[in-house]
């Protein structure tokens, strides 16, 4: 456990022989070890499942398993052999899907459940997962718990590192906490209380209640972006969403309830083939992102490895993308004034970063996640589309983007927030849509509901009357 920055992800790359230690030792069953590279690492019997999916979309379910290792018969691959331990080790997971399709085919929790059958397939002495479950809902979640369990009882040793205090619980006998690239503390699970942990890991004492989100009174009851009857044939049903201005709309839903597709056709990155969107009262028309970010507009996407950030350039510049993007390729903006504006919102966020001029893809997760943020905050939007914010980022940075998010919402600005934990969708929004096999069912309040009830609206049990507002 540990905040971003804190030094989890390059701890496992050392232990992995993707970075040289420069001090100390490492010791495997006794005996010194000391792997040069992650081939070496795999020989010893280490394998890991790191945070963002680290396949090959272009290549099939059972390449990607089997990379690097495939059977072979008279020197060639042996392609039946290849199909069938592929077969085996998603059925250890009780994975549903074809071993000869391509990975890309899949969606990302489908993928991240490969990366782990992957993994369980190299009959690991050692299994390192890096967030594993950042990607997955409930049901996928316990299943791979389920998993852990049985290799835990084979002997296997495991290296878990989550941000969700629930999950390492569950499935921790030791927490070890690391933080500002040193270990602070080392505990038995069940002695370890939880304000204890999370002050640990922030480094300082906590008091009860202290992590509670405090939303602000709305704003304007007037819409700013409305859509009516929006939707898109395979994606998402017609529905309708009003977006008003000093208020937080949530979207809660289980995984692919349809969460994300409307959040992209409400900023044009998918073309919806019913229904209208209006901004401040006249038509909006969205025949791309461009149009959206032009109209004031802004969308930070669920996928920050793929779709947010571009890691090889630096934070500076990753910042500038939409607003050099908006103002247009004639009115370049000068150094100087990237350079100022970009260190405004390092400061503002509070991303660890050793200067603007550091590629983005060296940060931690969570600084990164804060970078797309910056990015969206310096076109100074009128409306703010977060699709999992907070997803795969420790307790303290998930509350300082929380804290943000009521800060602009009390500055006017119009938000929609999407997160698979229902706990921030509650704390953040003023009003909570629900959707359910990518339909709206319900509207209503946040102060009118807690988790029990929306799990109850997501499961069908309780649906209420206004479902279609």
């Amino acid at each position: 456990m540990g905040q971003n920055g804190d030094g989890k992800s390059t701890l496992i790359k050392v232990l992995t022989g993707v970075f040289p230690p420069d001090a100390g030792t490492l010791t495997l069953a006794s005996r010194p070890i000391r792997p040069a590279s992650p081939r070496e690492a795999q020989a010893l019997g280490i394998a890991t499942v790191y945070q963002e999916v680290n396949l090959c979309p272009n290549l099939s379910v059972a390449e990607n398993i089997l990379a690097g290792r495939m059977p072979r018969r008279f020197g060639w691959i042996h392609w039946r052999a290849v199909a069938r331990e592929a077969r085996a080790a998603l059925e250890v997971l009780q994975i549903d899907v074809d071993p000869g399709r391509l990975l890309g085919e899949y969606p990302v929790a489908v993928q991240q459940m490969v990366a782990i059958a992957r993994a369980v397939g190299q009959q690991a002495r050692i299994l390192i997962l890096d967030e594993p479950t950042s990607s997955l809902d409930e049901a996928e979640t316990e299943r791979l718990f389920a998993v852990m369990r049985r290799l835990k009882e084979r002997g296997v040793a495991i290296l878990f590192v989550t941000h969700f205090l629930d999950q390492a619980y569950a499935m921790a006998d030791r927490i070890t906490v690391m933080r500002n690239g040193r270990v602070v503390g080392e505990h038995a699970a069940a002695a370890l209380p939880r304000l204890a942990l999370v002050g640990a890991m922030v480094g300082r004492t906590l008091r009860e209640g202290e992590l509670d989100a405090q939303r602000p009174a709305e704003g304007t009851t007037r819409p700013l972006l409305e859509a009516r009857g929006l939707g898109r044939r395979g994606s998402v049903a017609p529905l309708d969403l009003d977006v008003r201005g000093g208020a937080v709309l949530g979207l809660a839903g289980l995984l692919g309830s349809g969460r994300t597709e409307t959040a992209r056709l409400l900023f044009g990155a998918d073309r919806a083939d019913s229904g209208a969107l209006t901004l401040e009262g006249r038509p909006l028309v969205l025949r791309s992102p461009r149009d959206a970010l032009q109209a004031g507009l802004a969308f930070c996407p669920e996928e920050r490895k793929t779709d947010g950030i571009v890691a090889e350039l630096g934070v500076r510049e990753n910042i500038m993308l939409a607003l050099q993007a908006r103002r247009g390729a004639f009115r370049h903006l000068p150094a100087p004034a990237q350079r100022a504006l970009a260190q405004r919102y390092v400061d503002a966020l509070g991303i660890v970063t050793a200067d603007t001029e550091t590629p983005v893809g060296q940060l931690s997760g969570g600084n990164q996640q804060k970078v797309i943020l910056a990015r969206w905050l310096a076109t100074e939007p009128r409306v703010l589309i977060l699709d999992e914010p907070t997803r795969g980022i420790d307790v303290a940075a998930k509350q300082e983007i929380m804290q943000r998010v009521l800060e602009l919402c009390a500055q006017g600005m119009a938000i929609v927030f999407i997160s698979a934990e229902l706990e921030e969708v509650l704390a953040t929004s003023h009003r909570v849509a629900v959707l359910r096999e990518r339909r709206k069912v319900a509207e209503l309040p946040a102060a009118e509901l807690d988790e029990a009830r929306v799990l109850r609206i997501v499961a069908g049990h309780d649906e209420p009357a206004e479902a279609a507002a």
